[in-house]
């Protein structure tokens, strides 16, 4: 079991300024183990209900492999892999029905009891790791401009202002197979922080505020901050929003 710190953990959702909910978020308790919680964001595209359909069959998939999974036996990772993998085929046989062209983000990550974290993402839904307020590890966006700021040729800032940022390079539900990256951290610690979000709450932010947030509210009232926050500075153009944040508070804190 974990030691040395307990979970707390909360779940943001707001439409935004956008006439639709395409987003989609949920933390999920392991139905058998104690101590095992899966989050997980999707963000979907795709006119008025292709968005929300394909955000739906990723919480299903992911609902439904979590529920069959075993920390002592299975492999999170390979456990991950394998929702993208599905979610994008039911994604895919979804828009063979339809007229719409349903497509979702994926970002999701999974603590074990013994305390190791494993995580997945496709498309420009994020993961963030801190340690207090200190970033340890971001996820990679799956996107036009953070190829861009790979290159080089413009920096994180520039990236967010962007005129083409929205442009993914991949994502569940393409005629391509989706990018999928895995990420393991072997034990986490008191004082970590995790969180993920659709681009509708992380575009607001730097990396800098992010951690200052997580670390200084709890989890629940850091989920009511960066949403009311990213609201005010979207003036009245802000994104779906969704997100999920998970606190390893220190026992006795």
């Amino acid at each position: 079991m974990l030691k040395g710190y307990r979970l707390t953990a909360s779940t943001g959702i707001h439409k935004g300024d956008r006439e639709y909910q395409q987003d989609q978020v949920a933390l999920l308790n392991h139905p058998r183990i104690n101590g095992c919680v899966l989050a997980v964001v999707a963000d979907g595209m795709g006119g008025r209900s292709g968005g929300r359909k394909a955000s739906d069959q990723v919480m299903m998939t992911t609902r439904q492999l979590f529920e069959r999974y075993s920390p002592e036996t299975d492999d999170a990772g390979a456990m991950l892999m394998q929702v993208v993998q599905e979610a994008h085929i039911v994604i895919k046989l979804t828009a063979v029905s339809s007229e719409e062209e349903p497509h979702s983000t994926v970002a999701a990550f999974l603590i074990n009891p013994g305390g190791d974290c494993h995580w997945v993402h496709a498309g420009d839904s994020r993961i963030y790791h801190y340690h207090g307020s200190k970033l340890v590890k971001r996820t990679m966006d799956h996107s036009y401009v953070q190829a861009l700021v790979n290159r080089g040729e413009i920096t994180e800032e520039e990236a967010n202002v962007h005129p083409q940022s929205n442009i993914l390079m991949g994502c569940l539900g393409t005629d391509t197979e989706p990018p999928i990256d895995i990420h393991f951290i072997p034990k986490l610690r008191a004082g970590d922080v995790l969180m993920a979000c659709s681009d509708g709450v992380w575009h607001y932010f730097s990396t800098t505020e992010v951690g200052s947030v997580l670390s200084t509210l709890s989890a629940r009232e850091a989920t009511e901050f960066l949403i009311e926050k990213a609201r005010s500075r979207g003036h009245g153009g802000g994104d779906n929003l969704s997100l999920v944040v998970v606190k390893l508070e220190p026992l006795g804190s």
